[in-house]
């Protein structure tokens, strides 16, 4: 689907996103979640995949590899930055998202979602 992001998003139930907030500053990626939220139903959700550092430096292998894809993006861009869970969540409200969780993670990269309304996860009970 052709278009500019930035404008407007097509609509869907969900969307999903990879290596993409990670390429543009804060005020642009507000603009483009804005977008989505306007796009999606009250129960919908954007799925990014991006990577999600941590608000201190841990000596893992993981931590070093995101910080290192952290200076690339800021010589590649200079408003692309990598992001933590606290700047993903104000990113998420002022875009006006309810809520935001960061749901797996796989090597440098996290599955962080954005929910457009308070989510109720289901429980079943058996007798």
């Amino acid at each position: 689907v052709a278009g500019d992001m930035f404008t407007s998003v097509p609509k869907g139930d969900a969307i999903f996103m990879k290596n993409i907030l990670h390429s543009w500053s804060d005020e642009h990626c507000v603009k483009l979640l804005r977008n989505c939220y306007h796009a999606l139903p009250d129960n919908g959700k954007v799925i990014v995949v991006d990577a999600v550092i941590p608000d201190a430096p841990e000596p893992s292998a993981q931590v070093k590899s995101t910080y290192q894809l952290d200076l690339f993006m800021m010589n590649l861009n200079p408003d692309g930055k990598e992001r933590t869970e606290k700047e993903f969540a104000e990113l998420a409200k002022e875009a006006g998202f309810f809520s935001t969780k960061v749901a797996g993670c796989a090597y440098s990269f996290s599955l962080v979602e954005f929910h457009n309304k308070m989510q109720h996860d289901l429980i079943m009970i058996v007798i």
